[in-house]
């Protein structure tokens, strides 16, 4: 391990904000990775996985630890099902093309999500109906207390939607070191229901999908829709889509009778954050170097030199504008530090 001092975390978040740790170091094994966090100069350092979803306020005190573990095992299968262990460093991306690549299910709808394996489940990462909690199996993480290893299982991670047992109770309490999924080999159990999916496969003359079909269809929404990080600074999804009353909803609904939505619930429904941020006025707006990208109202941008503070300024913006127009909270799906 080399320990470095006032490292640029620019390469290090997908908004490319250049804030600065005070120290660095990069772990590749578990054994590292204990060492990091019982470094007597440095306690309770800061942990980065791929950087996707964190906005960065400003420069971090302290020692940042990047979990570079890598690695891709099978650990178990069957003739319809395999079980899959995922390093925490592993790209997300390059493992969903990695399954559709071996012909395991599951996955595909989670295509060009930016990010590591390692921080998944703690947002519970989804898209086009398929959520990680739909195909996790356990995932083995390390104690920050007293650097003891142990395993969560699927229910003891308390998935909601963008949400987990790590991102609130436990928070900041564990490292992820790798996750289990459990995955089809046959008979898989495809979605194509949400989104532009139907009509991409559609348009493509498809008529019976399989996993890669349906990968490269999200690929391509994805694509038209969301801009590359590594072109257009940004962290996906800036807003979580709200979960409203049904009785909330259906009296918007009167004044606005063209707002899509989705039943979550008897009595709830979720309402797209894009379409309430477009209806706003934001969408394509541009504040400086901070803006609202021209495609996609969920998405903000750092169009090359924007701090985390000005990002953070047109979210509120954003937040304030919704909530004024329809009564409605929007909360960040990214994680601010500040």
């Amino acid at each position: 391990m080399v320990l470095q001092h006032q490292f640029s975390l620019k390469e290090h978040n997908t908004f490319g904000i250049p804030a600065k740790a005070e120290a660095f170091i990069a772990v590749t094994s578990k054994e590292e990775l204990k060492e990091a966090l019982s470094h007597s100069d440095y306690p309770d350092p800061f942990i980065l996985g791929g950087g996707s979803n964190m906005l960065l306020k400003k420069d971090i005190d302290g020692l940042v630890v990047h979990v570079a573990l890598k690695g891709i095992e099978l650990v178990k299968e069957t003739e319809e099902e395999v079980w899959v262990q995922v390093a925490a460093g592993e790209n997300w991306h390059q493992f969903v093309m990695y399954c559709v690549e071996h012909g395991y299910g599951g996955v595909e709808n989670l295509a060009l999500i930016p990010g590591n394996t390692g921080t998944a489940p703690v947002q519970n990462i989804g898209a086009y109906g398929v959520e990680l909690k739909d195909v996790f199996y356990k995932c083995t993480v390390i104690d920050r207390k007293n650097l003891e290893e142990r395993s969560f299982s699927l229910a003891e991670c308390n998935f909601g939607y963008r949400e987990s047992v790590f991102k609130n109770e436990l928070k900041d309490r564990f490292v992820i070191t790798s996750v289990t999924f459990k995955l089809t080999k046959a008979n898989h159990k495809l979605h194509t229901e949400y989104g532009a999916i139907q009509e991409t496969l559609e348009a493509k003359g498809i008529e019976n999908p399989g996993i890669a079909d349906i990968a490269d269809a999200v690929i391509a929404i994805r694509s038209s829709k969301l801009p590359d990080p590594k072109e257009l600074g940004n962290s996906g999804s800036f807003f979580k889509n709200p979960i409203i009353s049904r009785e909330q909803f259906e009296n918007l609904q009167e004044k606005f009778p063209q707002m899509p939505h989705y039943p979550v619930s008897e009595t709830t429904v979720k309402v797209p954050a894009g379409w309430l941020i477009e209806q706003a006025g934001f969408k394509g707006k541009r504040f400086g170097d901070a803006g609202v990208h021209k495609n996609q109202a969920l998405v903000l941008v750092n169009y090359g030199n924007a701090t985390g503070a000005e990002i953070w300024e047109l979210a509120l913006q954003v937040k304030e504008q919704v909530q004024q127009q329809f009564g409605i909270t929007i909360d960040p799906e990214v994680n601010i530090i500040e």
